[in-house]
Protein backbone atom coordinates (compact mmCIF):
# COMPACT_ATOMS: atom_id res chain seq x y z
CA UNK A 1 0.00 0.00 0.00
CA UNK A 2 3.07 2.29 0.39
CA UNK A 3 2.51 2.78 -3.46
CA UNK A 4 -0.65 4.44 -3.09
CA UNK A 5 -1.62 8.30 -2.43
CA UNK A 6 -3.48 7.43 1.22
CA UNK A 7 -6.11 9.92 1.43
CA UNK A 8 -6.98 8.46 5.23
CA UNK A 9 -4.53 10.69 6.34
CA UNK A 10 -5.71 13.39 5.01
CA UNK A 11 -9.03 12.52 6.85
CA UNK A 12 -7.78 11.73 9.58
CA UNK A 13 -5.93 15.51 9.92
CA UNK A 14 -9.26 17.16 10.04
CA UNK A 15 -10.85 17.06 6.69
CA UNK A 16 -13.82 15.08 6.17
CA UNK A 17 -15.44 7.91 3.89
CA UNK A 18 -11.98 10.45 2.06
CA UNK A 19 -10.76 8.49 0.10
CA UNK A 20 -8.22 9.78 -2.86
CA UNK A 21 -5.09 8.51 -4.42
CA UNK A 22 -3.92 8.56 -8.03
CA UNK A 23 -6.32 6.56 -9.36
CA UNK A 24 -10.58 7.56 -8.51
CA UNK A 25 -15.59 5.70 -5.90
CA UNK A 26 -13.78 5.35 -5.55
CA UNK A 27 -11.08 6.34 -8.64
CA UNK A 28 -9.05 8.97 -6.81
CA UNK A 29 -6.45 11.55 -7.99
CA UNK A 30 -7.70 12.47 -4.67
CA UNK A 31 -5.88 15.29 -1.96
CA UNK A 32 -8.44 17.54 -3.55
CA UNK A 33 -7.19 20.43 -1.94
CA UNK A 34 -2.99 20.84 0.05
CA UNK A 35 -4.81 22.77 2.69
CA UNK A 36 -6.79 19.53 3.67
CA UNK A 37 -3.60 17.63 4.13
CA UNK A 38 -2.54 18.16 8.07
CA UNK A 39 0.17 15.75 8.55
CA UNK A 40 1.08 16.35 12.23
CA UNK A 41 -2.76 16.01 12.56
CA UNK A 42 -2.81 12.85 10.84
CA UNK A 43 -0.09 11.22 12.73
CA UNK A 44 -1.59 12.20 16.00
CA UNK A 45 -5.20 10.69 14.75
CA UNK A 46 -3.71 7.12 13.80
CA UNK A 47 -0.69 7.05 16.37
CA UNK A 48 -1.90 5.06 19.36
CA UNK A 49 1.12 4.75 22.24
CA UNK A 50 4.62 6.44 22.26
CA UNK A 51 7.20 4.19 20.90
CA UNK A 52 10.71 4.02 20.94
CA UNK A 53 13.32 4.83 17.95
CA UNK A 54 13.60 1.66 15.83
CA UNK A 55 10.64 -0.21 17.97
CA UNK A 56 7.24 -1.10 15.92
CA UNK A 57 4.52 0.59 17.41
CA UNK A 58 1.92 -1.28 19.14
CA UNK A 59 -1.71 -1.07 17.44
CA UNK A 60 -4.58 -1.89 20.30
CA UNK A 61 -6.85 -4.67 20.45
CA UNK A 62 -8.81 -5.60 16.94
CA UNK A 63 -12.84 -5.10 16.58
CA UNK A 64 -14.10 -7.80 19.47
CA UNK A 65 -16.55 -9.59 16.79
CA UNK A 66 -16.36 -13.21 15.48
CA UNK A 67 -14.51 -14.34 12.05
CA UNK A 68 -16.67 -14.98 8.92
CA UNK A 69 -19.04 -13.14 6.69
CA UNK A 70 -21.09 -10.10 7.49
CA UNK A 71 -23.78 -9.10 4.69
CA UNK A 72 -25.25 -5.90 4.51
CA UNK A 73 -28.43 -4.78 5.90
CA UNK A 74 -29.55 -3.24 3.23
CA UNK A 75 -32.22 -0.78 5.45
CA UNK A 76 -29.54 0.73 7.62
CA UNK A 77 -27.04 1.08 5.13
CA UNK A 78 -26.69 4.11 2.28
CA UNK A 79 -24.23 6.00 -0.03
CA UNK A 80 -23.98 9.80 -0.17
CA UNK A 81 -22.14 11.87 -2.66
CA UNK A 82 -21.84 15.91 -2.72
CA UNK A 83 -20.71 17.92 -6.21
CA UNK A 84 -20.66 20.99 -6.04
CA UNK A 85 -23.25 22.81 -8.15
CA UNK A 86 -22.97 26.03 -9.88
CA UNK A 87 -19.78 26.98 -8.44
CA UNK A 88 -21.56 27.83 -5.14
CA UNK A 89 -23.07 25.30 -2.94
CA UNK A 90 -22.43 21.63 -2.27
CA UNK A 91 -24.76 19.30 -4.12
CA UNK A 92 -26.09 16.31 -2.06
CA UNK A 93 -27.75 13.13 -2.91
CA UNK A 94 -27.69 9.31 -2.24
CA UNK A 95 -27.89 5.39 -3.03
CA UNK A 96 -31.07 3.67 -0.88
CA UNK A 97 -29.67 0.49 -2.31
CA UNK A 98 -26.68 -1.01 -1.06
CA UNK A 99 -26.15 -4.67 -0.64
CA UNK A 100 -22.97 -6.93 -0.31
CA UNK A 101 -20.50 -8.89 1.91
CA UNK A 102 -17.54 -7.79 4.52
CA UNK A 103 -15.39 -10.09 5.22
CA UNK A 104 -13.53 -10.75 8.72
CA UNK A 105 -10.04 -12.14 9.48
CA UNK A 106 -8.26 -10.87 12.46
CA UNK A 107 -5.83 -13.77 12.52
CA UNK A 108 -4.49 -11.99 9.01
CA UNK A 109 -2.70 -9.14 7.96
CA UNK A 110 -5.47 -8.09 5.69
CA UNK A 111 -8.45 -7.80 8.79
CA UNK A 112 -11.46 -7.13 6.28
CA UNK A 113 -12.53 -7.55 2.94
CA UNK A 114 -15.02 -5.26 0.98
CA UNK A 115 -17.45 -6.62 -1.86
CA UNK A 116 -20.15 -4.05 -2.15
CA UNK A 117 -22.73 -3.12 -5.10
CA UNK A 118 -25.01 0.06 -5.29
CA UNK A 119 -27.92 0.12 -7.02
CA UNK A 120 -27.68 3.17 -9.46
CA UNK A 121 -31.64 3.01 -10.11
CA UNK A 122 -31.99 3.45 -6.08
CA UNK A 123 -30.40 7.05 -6.46
CA UNK A 124 -32.30 9.64 -4.28
CA UNK A 125 -31.97 13.45 -4.44
CA UNK A 126 -35.39 14.48 -3.09
CA UNK A 127 -36.59 15.42 -6.14
CA UNK A 128 -38.04 13.33 -8.29
CA UNK A 129 -37.77 15.11 -11.98
CA UNK A 130 -34.24 15.72 -11.07
CA UNK A 131 -33.88 11.51 -10.59
CA UNK A 132 -35.07 10.61 -13.56
CA UNK A 133 -32.27 12.66 -14.83
CA UNK A 134 -29.82 11.16 -12.69
CA UNK A 135 -30.51 7.72 -14.06
CA UNK A 136 -30.50 9.28 -17.32
CA UNK A 137 -26.84 8.50 -19.69
CA UNK A 138 -25.79 12.18 -18.99
CA UNK A 139 -25.03 10.73 -15.10
CA UNK A 140 -25.50 7.11 -13.97
CA UNK A 141 -26.73 5.35 -17.09
CA UNK A 142 -29.06 2.96 -14.60
CA UNK A 143 -30.82 1.36 -17.01
CA UNK A 144 -27.58 -0.21 -18.94
CA UNK A 145 -25.26 0.23 -15.86
CA UNK A 146 -27.47 -1.31 -12.82
CA UNK A 147 -24.69 -1.65 -10.59
CA UNK A 148 -21.76 0.44 -9.19
CA UNK A 149 -19.27 -2.15 -7.35
CA UNK A 150 -16.23 -1.84 -5.52
CA UNK A 151 -14.13 -4.74 -4.49
CA UNK A 152 -11.23 -4.63 -2.39
CA UNK A 153 -7.92 -5.79 -3.16
CA UNK A 154 -5.44 -4.54 -0.09
CA UNK A 155 -6.17 -3.44 3.25
CA UNK A 156 -3.38 -1.50 5.34
CA UNK A 157 -4.36 -0.80 8.97
CA UNK A 158 -3.86 2.92 9.99
CA UNK A 159 -5.10 3.01 13.78
CA UNK A 160 -7.41 0.86 15.61
CA UNK A 161 -10.42 1.84 14.24
CA UNK A 162 -8.92 3.09 10.82
CA UNK A 163 -7.95 1.30 8.14
CA UNK A 164 -6.82 2.11 3.84
CA UNK A 165 -8.77 0.23 1.81
CA UNK A 166 -7.64 0.28 -1.77
CA UNK A 167 -9.59 -1.96 -4.50
CA UNK A 168 -11.31 -1.84 -7.74
CA UNK A 169 -14.29 0.30 -8.08
CA UNK A 170 -16.74 -0.20 -11.07
CA UNK A 171 -19.30 2.44 -12.86
CA UNK A 172 -20.52 3.47 -16.11
CA UNK A 173 -17.99 0.72 -17.52
CA UNK A 174 -15.21 1.94 -16.28
CA UNK A 175 -12.77 0.15 -13.53
CA UNK A 176 -10.74 2.68 -11.85
CA UNK A 177 -8.42 1.92 -8.67
CA UNK A 178 -9.13 3.63 -5.72
CA UNK A 179 -8.25 3.39 -1.78
CA UNK A 180 -11.22 4.68 0.63
CA UNK A 181 -10.44 5.42 4.13
CA UNK A 182 -12.96 3.01 6.29
CA UNK A 183 -13.48 3.88 10.35
CA UNK A 184 -14.72 0.53 11.90
CA UNK A 185 -17.56 2.82 14.17
CA UNK A 186 -19.16 -0.29 16.71
CA UNK A 187 -20.14 -3.95 17.12
CA UNK A 188 -23.48 -5.60 19.10
CA UNK A 189 -25.26 -8.45 19.89
CA UNK A 190 -28.63 -7.11 18.69
CA UNK A 191 -31.46 -9.01 16.28
CA UNK A 192 -27.64 -10.82 15.09
CA UNK A 193 -23.96 -10.17 15.55
CA UNK A 194 -23.67 -6.78 13.75
CA UNK A 195 -20.48 -4.72 12.84
CA UNK A 196 -20.58 -0.94 11.33
CA UNK A 197 -18.43 0.82 9.03
CA UNK A 198 -17.86 4.45 7.63
CA UNK A 199 -15.70 5.24 4.28
CA UNK A 200 -15.17 8.10 2.92
CA UNK A 201 -13.56 9.29 -0.25
CA UNK A 202 -13.36 11.58 -3.54
CA UNK A 203 -13.18 10.52 -6.85
CA UNK A 204 -13.38 12.52 -10.34
CA UNK A 205 -16.76 12.02 -11.92
CA UNK A 206 -14.32 12.83 -15.60
CA UNK A 207 -12.38 9.44 -14.67
CA UNK A 208 -15.65 7.29 -15.36
CA UNK A 209 -16.92 9.35 -18.23
CA UNK A 210 -19.82 11.07 -16.46
CA UNK A 211 -18.68 14.56 -17.70
CA UNK A 212 -22.44 16.33 -17.84
CA UNK A 213 -22.12 19.89 -16.39
CA UNK A 214 -18.29 19.59 -16.13
CA UNK A 215 -17.00 22.10 -19.29
CA UNK A 216 -19.94 24.94 -18.07
CA UNK A 217 -19.02 25.25 -14.71
CA UNK A 218 -22.56 23.82 -13.79
CA UNK A 219 -21.28 20.82 -11.91
CA UNK A 220 -18.12 20.21 -10.31
CA UNK A 221 -15.80 17.45 -11.26
CA UNK A 222 -14.85 16.04 -7.81
CA UNK A 223 -17.26 14.84 -5.86
CA UNK A 224 -17.27 13.36 -2.11
CA UNK A 225 -18.72 9.64 -1.37
CA UNK A 226 -19.40 8.92 2.15
CA UNK A 227 -20.82 5.38 2.59
CA UNK A 228 -22.23 4.27 5.50
CA UNK A 229 -22.51 -0.10 6.23
CA UNK A 230 -24.03 -1.96 9.09
CA UNK A 231 -23.28 -5.61 8.35
CA UNK A 232 -24.81 -8.77 10.06
CA UNK A 233 -22.93 -11.95 10.48
CA UNK A 234 -24.04 -14.71 8.66
CA UNK A 235 -25.04 -18.22 9.88
CA UNK A 236 -22.05 -20.55 9.52
CA UNK A 237 -22.50 -22.69 7.03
Amino acid sequence: MATLFSPAKMIAAGAAVAVAGSATMIGFDLCPCDAFCDDDAATAATSTVPVAPGALPILEPLPDMPAGDYKVDAVHSAAMFRVQHAQAGQFWGRFNDVDGVVTYTPDKEQHFAFDIDVDLASVDSGNDKLDQHLKSPDFFNAKEFGKMTFKSTEVERLGQNVWDVAGDLTMNGITKQVVAVVRFTGTGEVMGRRAGFEAEFDIKRSDFEHNYGIEKGVLGDTTRVIVGLEVVKAKDA
